[in-house]
C-alpha cells in the first residue's frame, strides 16, 4: 500500500449514531434500513426522543441511497422534530443535513444550499465539528455539481487539508474525489488521474469501498478520454459494479451504468452505448434523479444520432435537455449539450 495511504484509519460512518454505532461504512444498505427501523420503532415506543432521532437519521440515509426519495423525504424530516424534541442541536444538524443532500440529490439546488448552510451553523453551535464539516462539503459538491468551479474550488482544498490533518479516510477520499472531478472537467486530466489514483488508494486501505468505488469511475473516465483504453475502462468499471451491488448503492450503480456507456460511445459501439444509457436512463427515473436523467438523456440522444436518428429529431431533443438543465441549474451539463450539438453537426439546428 502506497505510504500515504496507510497514514489513515479505517473509514468510519458517523451518520450511524446511538444503538447504531456497530454499523459500518460498507454495510448494506438494506441491512442498515433494518436496523435502523428496528431501533427507532423502540425508540419511538420509549419515548427516546434522541435515540429517536440518531436511528431515524440512518433510515432516511439508508433510502436516500436506495434512491427511496419520498420515504427519505419523510425520515430526515421526522428524525429532526425527534432532534428538536430533544432538544439536541447537534442531532437537528445531522437531520438537515441528510435532509440538503437529499434536496441536491432531486436537484433541488436552492433547497440543498439553504439547508447545508443550516446545518453547518447548528453543528457549529452544537459543538459537533463531523456534522459541520459534511455540511460544508455538501455545499461544496453542490456547487461542483452545478458547475460553479470557481466558487468551490477553495472550498474543496480547506475540507481536503482539515480531512488530511484529522486522518479523515472518507472525507480524505471524498475531497480528492471532488478536485480531481473539477479538474477533469476542465481538461486537466493528468492532474485529475493522479487524484482520483490517490483517492482509491486511501479509500481501499481504509476499506471505504463506497468511496473506491467511485475513485475507480473516475480513473475509467480518464482512461477512456485521455488514453483511449477502453478494455480497461471497462474493467475498472466492472470492480465498482461489484461493490455497489454489494452495498446495494443504487445511485452509484446507475452512474456506473452511465459511465459505461460514456466509454463505449467514445469507443464507436453506439450500439451497445444505446443500450447502457437507456439502463441508466431507467434507474435515475427509477429514483427521481433528474441530474443522472439528465445524462443519461444526453448520451442516449448522441448514441441514437450515431445510428441514424432523424436529424430534426435529435436537434429537438437536445434543444428540450438543454432547457430542462437550465431550469434545475446545471450549468456544466448544459455545456455538455453545446458541445453534443457541435460534435453531431446541428448547431444550426438547434431549436432556441
Amino acid at each position: 500500500m502506497d505510504r500515504k495511504a496507510s497514514m489513515y484509519g479505517k473509514a468510519h460512518a458517523p451518520e450511524y449514531q446511538g444503538a447504531l454505532t456497530t454499523l459500518s461504512v460498507n454495510s448494506s444498505l438494506t441491512d442498515v434500513l433494518a436496523a435502523g427501523t428496528r431501533e427507532l420503532r423502540e425508540a419511538e415506543k420509549a419515548g427516546q426522543h434522541g435515540e429517536a432521532a440518531r436511528s431515524g437519521l440512518a433510515v432516511a440515509e439508508a433510502h436516500r441511497r436506495l434512491g427511496q426519495i419520498g420515504d427519505a423525504d419523510r425520515a430526515w424530516k421526522a428524525s429532526y422534530r425527534a432532534a428538536r424534541a430533544a432538544e439536541d442541536i447537534a442531532a437537528m444538524a445531522w437531520a438537515l443535513w441528510s435532509g440538503g443532500t437529499l434536496a441536491r440529490q432531486r436537484g433541488a439546488f436552492p433547497l440543498a444550499r439553504r439547508l447545508l448552510q443550516l446545518a453547518a451553523e447548528m453543528g457549529k453551535s452544537g459543538g459537533d465539528v463531523v456534522v459541520r464539516g459534511y455540511s460544508l462539503a455538501g455545499l461544496a459538491e453542490t456547487g461542483r455539481i452545478q458547475g460553479d468551479y470557481d466558487a468551490v474550488a477553495r472550498l474543496h482544498e480547506q475540507l481536503l487539508a482539515e480531512a488530511r490533518r484529522r486522518g479523515e479516510a472518507r472525507h480524505t477520499v471524498w475531497a480528492l474525489e471532488g478536485i480531481a472531478q473539477i479538474h477533469r472537467n476542465t481538461g486537466s486530466y493528468d492532474t485529475a488521474y493522479a487524484l482520483f489514483e490517490e483517492a482509491a488508494e486511501i479509500a481501499a486501505g481504509a476499506e471505504d469501498r463506497r468511496g473506491h468505488a467511485w475513485a475507480l469511475r473516475g480513473l475509467a473516465d480518464i482512461v477512456s478520454v485521455r488514453d483511449g483504453d477502453t478494455e480497461r475502462a471497462l474493467t475498472l468499471l466492472s470492480e465498482a459494479e461489484t461493490a455497489c451491488r454489494a452495498m446495494k448503492l443504487s445511485s452509484a450503480l446507475a452512474y456506473n451504468h452511465k459511465m459505461r456507456g460514456n466509454v463505449l460511445y467514445r469507443a464507436g459501439r453506439y450500439a451497445e452505448a444505446r443500450d447502457l444509457y437507456e439502463q441508466a436512463l431507467a434507474e435515475f427515473r427509477a429514483m427521481s434523479e433528474p441530474r443522472g436523467q439528465a445524462l443519461a438523456r444526453l448520451g442516449l440522444a448522441k448514441s441514437l444520432a450515431r445510428l441514424g436518428r432523424d436529424r430534426a429529431e435529435t436537434a429537438a431533443e437536445l434543444a428540450e435537455l438543454a432547457g430542462e438543465l437550465d431550469r434545475i441549474g446545471l450549468r456544466h451539463a448544459r455545456e455538455m449539450v453545446a458541445r453534443a450539438e457541435v460534435e453531431l453537426g446541428l448547431r444550426a439546428e438547434a431549436v432556441r
